[in-house]
């Protein structure tokens, strides 16, 4: 029989298609087995970017694969969107269920990923004046979007329509309390944490029921009297009058299986007198573990007892296990260093400079003294993420360091500043992307650039990694050389997410460009929204060419043909989908599942994207390795 011949037997193929509610289910072929783990990581699951850092864990990793080193050059920009005109745009950029969420500092906006229509837009109105405008971001829980405010509130929005749903005060705009963060979400409780030390606040994390609003439990960062910690601060008045600082900036992470919650402490007031707050003064500078469901203390590490230097900790910790297993925590600070520490044992096992950094700085002086990295260096407000299949860590840094003057006796001022002192800067800031040994520390590789790197660093399956500089420009190297891949001038500094989504079986990266908080270390930009992929031609010629994935194909065959076709492809009319082998090959089985002869329904409706290139091909390579 000629292989056309068979092909008009062959008119039941896919006929499932028409029967979407019986499920079948096939025996994995022996061959595929040990690949089915790793299959189902890469295309079923890990498509969208659910939260600030993508996970609880605050990994920032991406299992999608077809962006990778060998096509990664091929890049190009397939939308973007001016979001505002003017202002600050450091947000951590979210998709879900087909919607990407961006915010500004008053706004919140619904976008499509894959061409940046606007589908909603929500504008919060102040109720007071901002202390500091600055939004990180959105969490997401039950169909709602939770944010913070700069005049110290916590809003909730429904997330179909971006109408406001509730609204409670975290803390008092008049006094420099607000929220810049972006909440965590997690088992019906949204968390806040209150910022800026600077301002003479006296930091807060604040737990909120996700469904109603109310105030489920809250923690000090700096301790009251008769809390724990609340010795380390002798003899002075700052933490009793002022508050003492201990502001949260940007987002926490959280293991669910502990519930523990790990939240990065910022720096204790007067920023440049230490000798005014004598102790360590915690819970400043801090990694600060609670309870998520209680808000009990835990356990603690502090990166930089009794700060004299305002090297707080802003960013959010990394969580992961080592190759032995063991629980582990990265954490970055504007001291510079990336902090590697046991969770079980809370010791420290390693403490890499990923900067420019004085070992054992000296305190500031009022003749001023230069010291490195300055109040500005360091990592921000974005930290380490671990990439699990190659064990690294990957972290961007600011390279600028200043002339610290002190002003002792300085008076606490509530709502103004509290720094004790000025700083100025030396020279031009740099940045570094540094990637380190996620069990040592030790550096693999590091890039030098010209501006600072504030932006998130974000590795994937891939074997690549994005990030992006304040001069504009976006960047992808290969994440075990560190050669740079791709390189393109966005037109604004990336101070914000940067996060990699799938949609419609296309890989995309997001970014935010634009912000004109952070002039002073680069382009200014307006602020938008730009969306990367690559060309529909290069990935329509990888399908064709990249080895099939008949874990896939099965999984796919069970969902789409196995209803008509059987668990043993005996089923229809007498066809036998084992011996297809025999009559014609993959190819010319691809060309008829794309054109497929009457009683079977055309499975695919053209013109045919990539995901569906890619589905005739693993369904078809699995029908002809059947046995």
């Amino acid at each position: 029989m000629q292989a056309k011949d068979y092909m008009n037997q062959f008119g039941g193929l896919f006929a499932a298609l028409l029967l979407t509610s019986v499920l079948v289910t096939v025996p994995l072929p022996a061959s595929a087995e040990k690949s089915h783990v790793a299959a189902s990581a890469a295309f079923s699951t890990g498509g969208e970017w659910a939260s600030y850092n993508k996970s609880l864990d605050g990994q920032r990793y991406s299992p999608l694969r077809q962006i990778t080193a060998a096509n990664a050059g091929a890049l190009t920009e397939a939308c973007r969107v001016k979001i505002d005109d003017h202002g600050s745009f450091q947000a951590g950029l979210v998709v879900l269920q087909d919607v990407m969420y961006a915010t500004t500092t008053t706004d919140t906006i619904a976008l499509d990923p894959t061409t940046c229509a606007i589908k909603w837009r929500h504008h919060f109105r102040r109720e007071k004046h901002a202390p500091l405008p600055v939004n990180r971001g959105v969490a997401y829980y039950g169909g709602r979007l939770f944010r913070g405010t700069d005049d110290g509130h916590i809003l909730a929005l429904d997330a179909k329509t971006g109408t406001e749903v509730w609204l409670n005060t975290v803390g008092e705009a008049d006094f420099g309390e607000f929220v810049s963060g972006s909440p965590l979400a997690w088992n019906g409780i949204i968390i806040v944490g209150t910022a800026a030390s600077e301002f003479g606040v006296r930091g807060r994390v604040i737990a909120f029921d996700a469904a109603t609003g109310r105030e489920l439990w809250r923690f000090n960062t700096v301790p009251l009297p008769g809390e724990t910690g609340a010795d380390t601060w002798k003899g002075g008045i700052w933490n009793s009058l002022s508050g003492g600082g201990g502001g949260t900036w940007s987002h926490f992470a959280l293991d669910p299986v502990s519930a523990e919650l790990f939240i990065p402490v910022g720096n204790p007031i007067p920023d440049f007198v230490p000798a005014e707050r004598p102790g360590d003064n915690l819970f400043t500078n801090s990694v600060l573990v609670l309870d998520a469901r209680t808000g009990q203390l835990k356990w603690w590490y502090q990166l930089a007892p009794s700060d004299g230097l305002d090297h707080d900790l802003a960013a959010a910790p990394v969580l992961y296990r080592n190759r032995e297993t063991k629980q582990l925590l990265a954490a970055g600070g504007k001291d510079g260093y990336v902090h590697i520490i046991d969770r079980t044992t809370h010791k420290l096992i390693a403490k890499t400079a990923v900067t420019t950094v004085d070992v054992n700085p000296p305190s500031p002086t009022p003749q001023g003294v230069k010291i490195c990295p300055g109040p500005a260096g360091g990592v921000e407000w974005n930290g380490p993420a671990f990439d699990p299949e190659r064990h690294s860590l990957f972290v961007g840094a600011l390279d600028f360091c200043a002339i610290f003057r002190s002003e002792p006796g300085t008076q606490p001022q509530a709502g103004g500043s509290n720094m004790g002192g000025t700083w100025t800067g030396v020279g031009a800031a740099t940045g570094w992307v540094t990637a380190l040994d996620a069990d040592t520390g030790k550096k693999l590789w590091q890039f030098h650039a010209d501006s600072a790197v504030l932006g998130a660093v974000t590795p994937t399956a891939g074997g690549i990694v994005f990030s992006g500089d304040n001069a504009g420009n976006f960047r992808v190297f290969d994440s075990t050389s560190g050669k740079i891949l791709k390189t393109v001038d966005t037109g604004g500094s990336l101070s914000g997410g940067m996060i990699t989504y799938e949609a419609k079986g296309k890989q995309y990266v997001s970014f935010t460009s634009g912000n004109v908080s952070r002039t002073l270390f680069g382009a200014v930009g307006r602020p938008s929204v730009v969306v990367m992929a690559l060309p529909d031609a290069v990935i329509a010629a990888e399908v064709s060419l990249n080895k099939p994935d008949i874990a896939r194909g099965h999984d796919l065959y069970n969902g789409v043909c196995g209803v008509c076709h059987g668990a043993d492809g005996k089923t229809w009319h007498g066809v036998d989908l084992t011996r297809v082998k025999d009559k014609m090959d993959a190819e010319q089985l691809m060309a008829f599942i794309k054109k497929p002869r009457s009683p079977m329904p055309k499975p695919f409706p053209e013109p045919l994207d990539a995901q569906s290139l890619r589905d005739i091909r693993d369904i078809a390579n699995f029908i002809m390795q059947w046995k």
